[in-house]
Parts: structure tokens; sequence; C-alpha cells
């Protein structure tokens, strides 16, 4: 009589082998019993939330062979490599793979060595006559994940035509229960997703769309490069993202940080493919801290120690905004959102959207909810989960500039912005930005005297704010409808409908906040997030930083990006800890038996140098 087959491992010692976890994050319990329940789910989670281990670790309990799809070649590649590191038997099929790598996937497959299998979209579409028949009839399919599955849909943000295709691998796979995973979904998402991959009564899990270790700033557009440097100098030899509107805008202020003395690359879809890789590949070894990019640069981004990502303009949506800032402090620690923005960007955005036929009243909507966040006077945390249809229980964040103080209130409101809709309307709607400036401050430039604005009643108004200041306060009122901007080249101010009722009667503008940026305190720079002090709190520096020295030396002799090998967050752990012997690394957060055994005499010798 043959023995029985092991019974499967319960998922709390996967968990604790493979990736040195000893508790669930939420929603992940939930997740992963859909899947080994054999029912059909969908899962929301934001960023850092824990969205793959929720596919990963039931693929070590149940049979078969789980098959998951992901639309970027560097992402499941990224994934794979986290995987075998972590002595996880699982393998990705792509184009970019030589043959022999291909066929040495295959032979496993055959072979039954693996449990997870990372394919792209586009293999599932278009092979399903000979390679899919033949994996189908090879190895038996436990489940299907679906990963980045806002891509299904046309109401989401980032919208793949061949994501379209996976539905129809239902009907070879009957039996099989289906998966989706995304960061971002509104609810006309979640429902498109559902209706696209078939999934039937599906168990819906939507976590929390709030980041409590992101800090969220917004600054009105000034000088771009003082600003971004003021960030950089807060992360010094920390990884950054960059986002700039425009290719040429990427190459300027990458060349120009550069020169700074910088370890930055650029990243937009001009770029041949081999430079676009190579500079990704920069980045994710951590040869180089910074990318300046366009929005082409993002998703198959799976570097989890990225500590701050700048807006140096408007991204379209705050989905997009979500979605990019998020790749920000994906290890749960603390990472910096700065959104520098103008009214221009906005401008800029209805131009390009209305040229090429896009700028539907669904994009305007998408775009005036970008622009009010943008002036929002409140925080900034209750706002975005507010957009996502979630309510917010906390009385403040301490973690957005508003609720760090950064930002103060017009004791007058009211008053102040008729100042500036009546300077506006004095100067017969027909200057920009830059000109009513001037004139509520009282600069006497040559314009305003050839043109005797100088002798207006609403000369001089404003006489103590900065240019900043009062260009803050007009993209404030542009964003709250009360003024508009028109023209493409020279855009004029012009008062809208409720900006005329305004300059009428007063009390129609009740409730209207306006704010400037405090000026921070003498010799103090901007205040920390409760996050950022919480997560260094017992932390040894010097020994932090020795643990990353040997990370990245141990990456590169591996050829594998450093947090593969350990996360900040638990480099950070074994700083706070100081484990003295191979037990008691074990049960650092983050480390698990596989790494003990394999890299625990390497860290535990540094660990012993430090306090030598």
């Amino acid at each position: 009589m043959l023995d029985a087959p092991p019974a499967p491992p319960p998922l709390a010692d996967v968990f604790a082998r493979y990736w040195g976890y000893t508790s669930l994050r939420p929603l992940q319990q939930e997740a992963m019993d859909a899947i080994l329940g054999g029912r059909d789910s969908l899962l929301v989670l934001p960023t850092g939330g824990g969205k793959s281990i929720c596919f990963q670790a039931p693929a070590l309990v149940r049979d078969g062979l789980a098959l998951v799809i992901s639309p970027l070649i560097s992402l499941m590649k990224d994934q794979v490599d986290t995987l075998v590191a972590n002595g996880v038997p699982a393998a990705c099929l792509n184009s970019a793979m030589a043959a022999d790598d291909r066929a040495a996937v295959m032979a496993g497959l055959r072979e039954g060595r693996y449990r997870l299998l990372y394919v792209a979209p586009e293999r599932i579409a278009g092979e399903g006559g000979g390679w899919l028949s033949w994996l189908l009839a090879t190895c038996s399919t436990s489940f299907v994940a679906v990963d980045e599955a806002h891509c299904i849909s046309h109401w989401g943000h980032d919208f793949r035509p061949e994501y379209r295709l996976i539905g129809g691998l239902r009907a070879q796979l009957p039996e099989v229960s289906f998966h989706a995973f995304t960061a971002t979904a509104t609810a006309r998402v979640r429902q498109d997703i559902v209706e696209q991959l078939g999934l039937r009564a599906a168990v819906t899990l939507v976590g929390s769309f709030d980041r409590p270790n992101l800090l969220y700033r917004v600054l009105p557009r000034a000088s771009i490069k003082t600003q971004v440097l003021q960030v950089l100098a807060r992360h010094r030899g920390e990884a950054g993202i960059v986002y700039c509107p425009t290719r040429r805008e990427v190459d300027a202020l990458a060349a120009w940080l550069a020169g700074e003395g910088f370890r930055v690359r650029p990243y937009h879809a001009g770029l041949s493919d081999h430079e676009r890789h190579a500079n990704q590949d920069a980045f994710l070894t951590e040869a180089v801290d910074i990318v300046v990019a366009t929005v082409a640069f993002g998703m198959g981004i799976d570097r989890s120690n990225v500590r701050f990502v700048v807006h140096a303009g408007a991204p379209q949506s705050l989905e997009h905004y979500q979605q990019e800032a998020g790749r920000a402090g994906r290890d749960g620690l603390e990472a910096e959102c700065v959104l520098i923005v103008s009214s221009a960007d906005f401008l800029r955005w209805r131009e390009i959207l209305s040229k090429h036929g896009e700028l539907t009243d669904a994009r305007q909507a998408l775009l005036r909810d970008m622009e009010r966040y943008a002036a929002s006077v409140g925080c900034r945390h209750r706002r975005l989960v507010g957009y996502f249809g979630e309510a917010y229980a906390k009385d403040e964040c301490g973690a957005c500039d508003y609720c760090l103080g950064e930002l103060e209130s017009s004791p007058d409101p009211v008053t102040l912005a008729r100042q500036i809709l009546s300077a506006v309307a004095r100067l017969g709607q027909r200057f920009g930005a830059a000109h009513v400036g001037s004139v509520l401050r009282g600069h006497v430039s040559e314009q305003v005297r050839t043109r005797g604005h100088d002798r207006l009643s609403v000369f001089g108004l404003l006489r103590e704010a900065s240019i900043d200041e009062v260009r803050g306060y007009i993209d404030q009122l542009i964003a709250h409808g009360l003024l508009q901007q028109s023209g493409e080249q020279y855009p004029v101010l012009q008062l809208t409908a409720d900006g005329a009722a305004v300059l009428r009667d007063a009390s129609v503008a009740a409730g209207l906040t306006l704010a400037r940026q405090r000026k921070p305190e003498k010799g103090r720079g901007p205040r920390r997030s409760k996050a950022e002090a919480a997560s260094w709190a017992g932390v040894d520096r010097s020994l932090f930083d020795a643990l990353r020295e040997l990370r990245l030396r141990i990456a590169r002799e591996r050829g594998v990006p450093p947090y593969v090998i350990f996360h900040d967050a638990t480099l950070r752990e074994l700083a706070r800890v100081r484990p003295a012997t191979l037990d008691a690394l074990r049960h650092v957060y983050g480390v698990g038996a596989r790494k003990a055994e394999d890299l625990g005499e390497s860290v535990l010798s540094v660990i012993q140098a430090q306090q030598a």
C-alpha cells in the first residue's frame, strides 16, 4: 500500500518559513480563505497593502500550479526573483526570455517543479491554441490570479485592451477559481472587473485606501528647481521618483540634477528600449537613487524603499495621483509625496485632451476633482480616502501639510477673494495672473505704469503678500470656480458667473477657505510625520547603514535588486532588536527560516562587528 502524500503546510507555517511574517494585514486572511475555498474573488488593497502574498502563499498550500497574469515583464521578473530568493518554486514565461531559459521553464512545468507561473496577458490571448492548451493539459491549474486587474476596465486609469481577452480563459478552466487583485478601483471599475472576468458570486474585499505612512504635501509652483532640491535635501541617499509632465522637462531636470551631483537617470517613452531598461535597472539595483520620469515609469516598479515621490505638475486625476504617489513607501515605512502645482497644469491638460477629442464630461470631472484636491485646505488623507468613498475616522492624520500646521488659513477669506476678483474686473478681464499679481502687490512694473494701472483703486491691496502667496490665492480661486483662464499661449484671468456673484454679494462665498504656506520657524525644517518618528524609534542608525551595505553586496553578487534580499523594514527591525543568535534572527519580521539559514551568519557577523 502506497503512503499517502504529505499534508500541505498550514498557512501560518508558510508565512513564517518563506516570508518571516507572524501576523497578517487587514483582509489578507479573508482573501486567502477565498482562494483556499475555491471561490472567485476581487481584492482591492492600496499599494503596499500586501496583495501579492494573498495569492503567493495559497499557491504553496493548494495542490497544482497557480497561474498569475501580470501586465509587465519587469514586474513579474521582480516578483519571481523575490519568491525564488525566499525558497518558493516560481517561474515566469515572457517574450523577453532567451530560448534556453524558456525551454528550462517548460521542462520544469512538465516535471511539476513550480507552484506559481507568471505570464503576460498577451501569452494567454495570443497563444491559446498552442502553448496554453499544452499548459492546461500538462499541469493541474490550482487557481488563476489576475494582478493589476484594473487594466481590464475602460473606466480604469490604465486600461489595456489585451486584458479584455483574459475572460476567455474562463471557458477553458470552468472548474478553476479566478481572483482579481488591484490597488485602485472605484465602485464602477470594480463592477467592470467582475463582469469582464466573469467572476461568479465573487467574494469582494475592499481595504482602506488610506496610506498612513505617506506624508502628503501640496506646494504652489514657484521655482521648480529650488522646490525639488528642498525635497531631495530631506532624502539624501534615499530612493525617489520625480514625475514631470513632458519628456522635454524630464530630460532638462534630470540633466540639471546630475550636474548638481545627484545619482539620477531619466525615463520616458522617447528613449530607446535599451536606455529605458538600463535606467530602470539602475534604479532597481540601487546604482542610482533618483529617476526623473513621465508617467510611463511606474507600474512595473517593485522597489519597496522609495522614500519620496515628487510631482512637478498635476496628474490628470486623483486615481492617477494615488497610483503614482503610492509607489512611495511600499515597505510600510514613512515616505513623502509632494505635489507641486499651478493652475496652468489644468489648463494644459484641458488643451491636450481637447486636441485629441478626449475632453469628455467625465474627464472634465476628474480634472476638477484633482484641481479641488490641490487647492483644498484640510486633511489630505481625509480628502483622498473620501474621494474613493471611504469615511475617515481620525480627527487629524499627523502626516500632511495641513495637519502638521504648514498651511496658514486666511482669517478673512471672503474679503481676500473679493479683492482679487475686483482686481481682475478692474483690469477688464484682459490680463494674466502675473500682471494681476503685480497690481495687487503694488509693484510698479513697466506694464503696470504704462497702462496706468498703478492709479487703480485695487493697486497695492495685497502689498504685504509675496508673489507666491498671491499666485497661490489666484490658483485656489480658479479651483473654487470663481475665476477661470482662457487663451492658450497667453492665458488671461476672467470672472466666472460664481465669481461675479461673489463680487455682488459677499454672503454667496460663505464657507470659502483660502490658505498660504506658513513660513517655517527660523532654523527648523518641515516637521516629521508620526510614522517617521515611530519607525526610527530605537533603531541603531549606524547598524542600519552597515546592514544596507551588506544587503547591496549580496544583491550584486546574486544579480538581484537589494529589496529581494531584505526590505528596509526588516533592516530597521534588525538594527532595533540586534539579534545575537540564529534562533533569535528567525523571529525578526521579514527574515523567516529560509533566509536565516541562507544569510544568517553574514547578518549576525555585521551586528557583532557593530557592537564590538
